[in-house]
């Protein structure tokens, strides 16, 4: 499914497919906002969007299999509810 489509799908609430857009823009920067403060985002029955830090590790290059330095990062993650699990068995 595409930005699109979803957009499509929130307008058949009434909604214009302009309204809908926004409303989704809203809601993606609401939830990119909450994971740059370091804040988790609950969305219950869905899951829990939280920001887990990834250990500074070596990699290999892949071109030249040279051994790289790969530095800690922070991550999005995304766990999904129980009830989406149900919902996709």
């Amino acid at each position: 499914m595409l930005k699109k489509d979803l957009v499509e799908k929130i307008a058949k609430t009434g909604l214009t497919k302009r309204q809908a857009n926004d409303a989704l823009e809203a809601v993606l920067e609401a939830i990119s906002g909450a994971l740059k403060r370091g804040e988790p985002v609950l969305l219950t029955g869905f899951g829990k969007f939280e920001v887990r830090n990834r250990a500074a590790r070596t990699g290999i290059n892949p071109k030249t299999l040279a051994k790289i330095q790969l530095p800690a990062s922070k991550v999005p993650a995304f766990k999904p509810g129980k009830a989406l699990k149900a919902a996709v068995k």
